[in-house]
């Protein structure tokens, strides 16, 4: 039964691409079935293998003692205001951003991350049939964040036309900063954090593959860095130890923010209509949720929790999810949790638009007109590997 479900689920997401796809006649058949073919390879591998397992723990246990190393400093900021045996979310789940964050800058600072982004770049563009500054994007904006990578094309943005902007923003908007992702272990399982890495990077090219395909332009396909002012090593790392502070409480302040609202809107729906905004919302994205698996009876809770990500962030859905745990199967919470890992929703239409204006104002505008597009098609992508994921749990 979960393997026509997939099936089913697998065209149903294709289709919805195509109601948005633009000059379908230049997609590559060919280059989505390999695609494919090699995600769903790899989402064997890393969650139904020995050896996958074992990669998938390491970089978790890299990880968690990353978390350890960042609580040594939060303890000494802040020990005397955290109360003995409580979670504190800013404390245990933001304040490691910072320590993240400057080991990012010292590996950008020795230049191992740009070799390593632009290796892994180039192999992708051959798998993916996408130009190179498309690969690299994909790379550099799970390295660095969705919108410090930008930086990279600061004297050639304004030669991008609108179908590169959208790609290299579906990008920004489908991955994850690694900065953020031992927060993220913070509230659900480490190995569906580093698998949901790998398989959004498949899942973005693929779909963008069927709404947005191109073919690059000939003199387009190099990158061309511009040069970054070379700063001394400390003052480097003062430079990203402020930067990881600002994006921990830009979270903490959007957190405040959206559940806030979240908890406004609901009890205005209910006082009205009897029942809540995001039961409402969860309804709609039911049909995913059955599609992906999950038990009929565990259908509306996932799908509300889904909705929830959407229109507030990644952030509130995964509390939520975490707070539901104890009432989900083991096979859903694989499953949402998959499907949790990205910048897909509304917030992220400002940060990446915002973050090209600051580079060139004509393209910024550009993004923020096909803003709800670019949640359209980087939600898909979160359906997409959710579905992957689940054929893959649904065979333990």
């Amino acid at each position: 039964m979960h393997i026509v479900q997939f099936i089913i689920g697998l065209i149903v997401v294709l289709a919805l691409t195509q109601l948005v796809a633009r000059d379908r006649k230049n997609i590559k058949i060919r280059s989505v079935i390999q695609l494919l073919v090699i995600e769903i390879a790899l989402a064997f591998f890393l969650l139904n293998t020995t050896y996958g397992l074992a990669i998938v723990g390491s970089i978790s246990g890299v990880f968690t003692k990353l978390m350890d190393f960042a609580g040594e400093g939060t303890k000494f900021a802040f020990g005397g205001i955290q109360n003995k045996d409580e979670f504190s979310f800013f404390l245990n789940v933001l304040m490691p951003i910072v320590f993240i964050s400057v080991l990012i800058g010292i590996l950008q600072h020795i230049r191992v991350l740009p070799v390593v982004i632009r290796a892994i770049g180039f192999v992708l563009s051959k798998i993916s049939g996408m130009g190179k500054i498309e690969s690299f994007n994909a790379i550099s904006s799970m390295m660095v964040g969705q919108s410090e990578n930008f930086i990279a094309y600061k004297n050639i943005i304004h030669t991008f036309d609108e179908k590169r902007m959208y790609t290299l923003a579906a990008t920004a908007m489908s991955t994850v900063s690694m900065s953020i992702v031992g927060s993220y272990m913070q509230m659900i399982e480490p190995r569906f954090v580093v698998t949901a890495l790998v398989l959004n990077l498949f899942s973005t090219f693929v779909v963008l593959s069927l709404i947005n395909p191109y073919d690059s332009a000939l003199g387009e396909d190099e990158l061309i860095s511009s040069d970054a002012h070379r700063v001394s090593f400390f003052e480097m790392l003062g430079e990203y130890i402020l930067t990881g502070f600002k994006i921990a409480v830009i979270v903490a302040a959007m957190l405040v923010g959206f559940i806030a609202l979240i908890a406004c809107v609901n009890f205005i729906f209910t006082a009205i209509f009897g029942i809540n905004f995001q039961t409402i919302l969860g309804y709609v994205f039911w049909p995913f949720a059955w599609l992906m698996g999950v038990p009929s009876h565990e259908a509306l809770t996932a799908s509300s929790i889904m909705a929830t990500k959407l229109v507030t962030n990644e952030f509130v859905a995964m509390l939520e999810l975490k707070n539901q745990a104890a009432h989900l199967s083991s096979y859903t919470r694989g499953v949402l949790s998959i499907f949790l890992v990205s910048f897909a929703n509304f917030s992220s239409i400002g940060i990446i638009a915002g973050a090209v204006k600051g580079l060139d104002e004509d393209r910024g505008n550009m993004v923020s007109r096909f803003g709800l597009k670019l949640v359209y098609g980087s939600s898909l992508v979160s359906i997409l590997s959710a579905l992957i994921a689940g054929l893959v749990l649904a065979s333990y």
